[in-house]
């Protein structure tokens, strides 16, 4: 294809032999619809969302490198015992990335997308590891004066899951939240929503390290899940907050039957009688991550008025409604250089994004190693 009117974008393939291909694809540059919009790409975050589809359970240790500097092709195996639950992507070429920001370059004939031209915009919706993405004029949230792709690029997946977790806790009744993998981008937002809010809020790290820069921040309560102490620290920490919500970002291993643990240790601390069956307070773990893909471990010692399930931000925002979304969208355009700040390790082109070296990077999945693609990088506006 010829590479005028068109654009690269960053394709994930799953081929039925078992092998993942990653690789850059030349499209056409879209034609906006009455009530698009096409925006250029300018900065699109890798979250851990986002390697879900882009990596999946590829073996990376695994991945060799072809192509060229311009066009590098990555491939690695794909386990035989997992290709069973991608059936229906295997052989299908599937862009990548769940938001970004960038400027409106065309804009259909209705007023709403005509008044975006120009415009520095955050926009959702996938495919935004490409440097033209084509939208609804309603998808694009314009970015407050002086604010840059930048730091519009993350204005989504973390700050609406932030303030959609604490909505949740006051949805369903509860009073305070724990949260794990507590030091990430998220996990800072959600510090600042809460002592904003007033909302007492746990904090799970990994690390002392991690423990510093959340009490760097103002941080009340913050629990090492390395420390030889961490079981003790954690119920204390419950029994000053009440918290029995946890949100889990880790997935397997035994953190979110540790935390039921701890709930119910502190739920007993004020009980009034003994019952065989376990305190009466429900002790609930949203899982909405999976840091570590291992099995999720329970040794039930917390009582039978508990539950473990899954969490997604989508889902949750479609139950509660466009004028309750419209609300919290707004207050992270409000906050978006303070509360809702991101912070990034490296920014990289779509080509550097493919080397074998960020990927090794930002596969890892560790705070404080965010990358930025800025599918723009190295040519001409």
């Amino acid at each position: 294809m010829s590479t005028e009117n068109t654009g690269l974008e960053l394709r994930s393939l799953v081929k039925k032999s078992g092998e993942l291909d990653l690789s850059l694809v030349r499209v056409p540059i879209p034609t906006p619809g009455v009530d698009e919009v096409v925006v250029r790409i300018e900065a699109a975050p890798i979250n851990p969302s986002d390697l879900g589809l882009l990596i999946g359970p590829a073996d990376m240790s695994a991945a060799r490198a072809s192509g060229t500097a311009e066009a590098p092709v990555v491939t690695a195996p794909v386990p035989a015992s997992a290709m069973r639950s991608l059936g229906l992507r295997l052989d299908e070429s599937m862009p990548v990335g769940n938001e970004g920001a960038g400027t409106v370059i065309a804009a259909g004939d209705s007023p709403q997308a005509q008044a975006l031209l120009g415009k520095t915009v955050a926009v959702t919706g996938g495919a935004m590891y490409a440097q033209y993405r084509c939208l609804k004029a309603g998808q694009c949230l314009v970015l407050p004066p002086g604010a840059t792709a930048a730091d519009g690029a993350s204005s989504f997946v973390n700050p609406m899951t932030a303030l959609a977790m604490v909505e949740t806790m006051r949805r369903e009744g509860y009073t305070a939240l724990v949260h794990t993998a507590a030091a990430s981008n998220l996990g800072q937002m959600l510090n600042k929503v809460c002592r904003q809010d007033g909302v007492k809020l746990v904090n799970i790290v990994r690390s002392k390290a991690q423990g510093d820069l959340l009490r760097g921040i103002g941080a009340t309560y913050v629990c090492d899940s390395t420390s030889p102490t961490f079981l003790d620290d954690l119920t204390e920490a419950l029994v000053e907050t009440g918290a029995t919500l946890a949100f889990d970002a880790i997935g397997g291993g035994k953190l979110a039957g540790q935390i039921l643990t701890c709930m119910e240790a502190a739920a007993n601390r004020t009980a009034k009688e003994y019952s065989r069956y376990g305190s009466s307070v429900h002790k609930q773990v949203y899982i909405y991550g999976a840091l570590d893909p291992s099995p999720t471990e329970l040794h039930r010692t917390f009582g039978l008025v508990w539950g473990v399930s899954g969490w997604l931000l989508t889902p949750f925002l479609q139950k509660i409604g466009s004028a309750d979304v419209q609300r919290l969208r707004a207050r992270v355009a409000a906050e978006l250089k303070t509360t809702f700040a991101s912070h990034y390790t490296r920014e990289v082109s779509l080509a550097e994004a493919l080397s074998l070296e960020a990927i090794g990077v930002y596969n890892k999945r560790s705070t404080g190693e965010k990358y930025l693609i800025n599918p723009s990088k190295g040519f001409a506006q």
